[in-house]
């Protein structure tokens, strides 16, 4: 029987390096990143409603439900399944909105495979994929549920081996609209595309962080305190930024470090998504 009791993570993630190599004929961007889960995550609870209505009960402020994607998703997947059973959303939200760590569309995937588990839809790991991607670009790594070098625009996905590594994520207090960095004209869309066994840890930049960082100058000046302890760079299309360390004891001196006037957060990096684990598909 499904155990509708047990909490489901939504972790963040970073893009490791994200470049911008060309465009398609839709306007869509095609991309080249590497993304690595943390462990720092929303949580969710599920209830079940024999209604058949779909309700988050912990709604966003300023975020119409039908627009909100845990809904979107489990509105998707009870039409895609033909489920008749509903479901009440318990969203704890940890991770800040528009900072470029995939919490929205972290939210959506684990709103997919645990519904897709509690409901017994039955859908293949490769369909709620597919189903993902029509919620968001970042979705489908979450529910491929390994850390992956990603290609097209987010849905081509290969496993990547990655070494330990500790991240001090800073966290600026703007939310970052992703669609107004990408429809920047001066945005690069050319950048030469890497072969993905070519590529090694610490290569590559963020193509989109001079463009947020011109529109946000203070994600500049968060970037700009954290070189002086590691490489660091933005992830997504920002806010958020942050700096990888080899042990966890250097990135806890770098935090110990951080002015009272910065906000941010310790989080060990992970080879895999814990909700897709919990979901037997990782």
């Amino acid at each position: 029987m499904p155990d509708w009791q047990q909490p489901w993570p939504a972790p963040a993630k970073i893009n490791l390096f994200l470049h911008v190599v060309g465009r398609r004929a839709d306007g869509l961007h095609l991309l080249q990143t590497v993304f690595r889960f943390l462990d720092q995550a929303d949580q969710l609870h599920f209830s079940p409603r024999t209604d058949g209505r779909i309700v988050l009960a912990t709604p966003l402020p300023g975020v119409p439900a039908e627009q909100d994607l845990t809904v979107r998703a489990a509105t998707a997947l009870q039409a895609v399944a033909g489920i008749r059973q509903g479901v009440e959303i318990h969203l704890d939200k940890r991770l800040p909105l528009g900072g470029g760590l995939g919490g929205g569309s972290s939210d959506a995937a684990t709103v997919l495979l645990a519904l897709n588990q509690l409901w017994q839809a039955g859908l293949s790991q490769a369909a709620l994929q597919a189903l993902g991607l029509r919620l968001g670009a970042d979705v489908p790594v979450f529910i491929f549920g390994q850390a992956a070098f990603a290609e097209g625009v987010g849905e081509c996905l290969r496993p990547v081996l990655l070494p330990p590594a500790w991240y001090l994520v800073l966290t600026p207090p703007v939310s970052v609209p992703t669609a107004r960095i990408f429809a920047d004209p001066e945005l690069r869309r050319d950048t030469l595309a890497i072969s993905p066994a070519d590529w090694r840890p610490g290569m590559g930049g963020n193509d989109l962080q001079p463009v947020a960082c011109r529109h946000y100058p203070i994600i500049a000046e968060y970037l700009a305190w954290l070189q002086q302890f590691a490489p660091a760079r933005m992830s997504g299309s920002g806010a958020c930024v942050f700096a990888g360390f080899d042990d966890e004891a250097a990135a806890r001196r770098a935090h110990a470090a951080l002015p009272a006037t910065m906000q941010g957060f310790l989080a060990r990096g992970l080879l895999r998504n814990p909700a897709a684990v919990q979901a037997g598909a990782a």
